[in-house]
């Protein structure tokens, strides 16, 4: 199986950075995030991933005072900025970063995407997001976030002109030959001339060719609108499936999609995320989950949750039905249909699965032994549901050594993960060839 690393400072449980053995170390310190990364690298995992937002959450209560009150993870290095350090104080690990299609041009992606895989040696990769909410289309000048198709159709686009951009410049077109005073082949750079409803691009890129041709593309989702896109470009897809039944479809019906669009199913890897919380017995995994769980306030889950949808959720009563308000969501949808069908379903109140969300953000929890663990993660991808993982650690750093420490040696024993890298790019790791 693949595995990654979802890089956060406190973990994605809302309860995480109040675990009495979280650390809390200062995000805005490099020595953060690298020991985090060398943590990864030292068991073998194919990359770590930076997710990244453009906003303080301001959508609960149409302030920030919530957000900032009882969620950490706002006070963050810019992603590539952060990257390309990792990259200079790691070897093999892949790098992954976000880079929102809608507030940002395909010029400057390429330029930094091309750039920081050059200085990582070939290990870098992008996730290409939409973004969600009002809030970080105010911090472009704009009043209204667009549309969630609209997003998508605009995210295909920007993706295809990048793609073509990262290809305006072959491989061996750097010449430098003194006798003859040529510097770089004409014949091997190329104008890109893209012309689209939304970019009109000449090209070419200022960079010469990307050592992996160019940067992995990671998309994550699970809506019609994503697979339209993601079917079509992408090469690692990070999903939110809570149940293995659930994931075994999606993996399915996504590889079908890609064999109708002329790819090779092979040529992507479908990474559901996961949060193991790892005990030496299935009873001490479950008491550090309950001491987890309590450590959640409502309003971290209900400032997340209204950020993620795009809709204030604090017009309705925490204490009453789940609102019917799907219709109405225009941040993150494909994962919401699933959440808000089940909460009604079941006769949840808003503040419950508010709470619930926020400790797992729909992600499933794998809660046990190491070998338990082991277990499961592995049945998930041999039946059919996954080509491996994004981890989502509970809380730092505790939580990433724990499964570093016994579920990996648990999964090499196995043979169902690695014992050492074979390959210097990211795409050795993920046996992506360039198509």
């Amino acid at each position: 199986m693949h595995l990654a690393l979802y890089l956060s400072d406190t973990g994605l449980h809302a309860g995480g950075w109040r675990h009495p053995e979280a650390q809390n170390p200062d995000p805005m310190q490099l020595s953060t995030w690298l020991t985090l990364v060398k943590k990864a690298e030292e068991v073998k995992f194919d990359f770590a991933f930076v997710a990244d937002k453009l906003s303080i959450d301001d959508i609960y209560g149409g302030d920030i005072a919530t957000t900032v009150q009882y969620r950490p993870g706002y006070a963050r290095p810019e992603p590539m900025a952060l990257l390309t350090a990792l990259g200079l104080f790691t070897d093999r690990i892949g790098l992954g970063g976000t880079l929102s299609t809608t507030y940002g041009e395909p010029f400057h992606a390429a330029r930094t995407l091309a750039t920081l895989d050059h200085f990582s040696a070939g290990r870098m990769a992008w996730n290409a997001v939409t973004s969600t909410n009002d809030g970080e289309a105010r911090n472009f000048s704009r009043s209204q976030h667009m549309g969630h198709r609209a997003r998508y159709q605009r995210a295909g686009e920007f993706i295809d002109a990048v793609h073509q951009l990262l290809a305006s410049w072959q491989p061996d077109a750097r010449v430098a030959d003194k006798a003859s005073g040529i510097w770089a082949d004409p014949r091997k750079v190329s104008y890109t001339h893209f012309h689209g409803e939304h970019f009109q691009i000449q090209g070419p890129l200022t960079v010469a060719a990307s050592p992996q041709g160019r940067p992995v593309q990671i998309l994550a989702g699970v809506s019609e609108d994503f697979r339209d896109v993601a079917t079509r470009v992408g090469e690692v897809i990070f999903t939110v499936q809570p149940e293995r039944a659930r994931a075994q479809q999606f993996y399915q019906q996504f590889k079908a999609e890609m064999l109708a669009q002329g790819r090779q199913p092979e040529a992507c890897k479908i990474l559901p995320g996961v949060m193991p919380i790892v005990g030496a017995t299935r009873r001490e995994a479950e008491e550090k989950r309950r001491l987890l769980d309590e450590l959640v306030n409502p309003l971290a889950g209900l400032s997340f949750m209204s950020a993620s949808m795009n809709y204030d959720l604090s017009q309705h009563n925490p204490d009453a039905l789940f609102p019917d308000i799907f219709q109405h969501i225009n941040g993150s949808k494909g994962r919401f249909e699933y959440v808000i069908a089940q909460a009604r379903s079941e006769g949840k109140t808003l503040a419950q699965v508010a709470k619930n969300y926020a400790a797992s953000a729909s992600f499933p929890v794998m809660v046990g032994s190491a070998a338990e663990i082991a277990t499961e993660m592995t049945l998930w991808v041999e039946s059919g549901a996954c080509d491996g993982f994004v981890l989502m650690p509970a809380d730092m750093p505790a939580s990433l050594a724990d499964f570093a420490n016994y579920v990996v040696p648990e999964l090499q024993q196995r043979g169902a993960f690695r014992q050492d890298y074979a390959g210097r790019t990211l795409r050795d790791h993920l046996d992506l060839p360039l198509q």
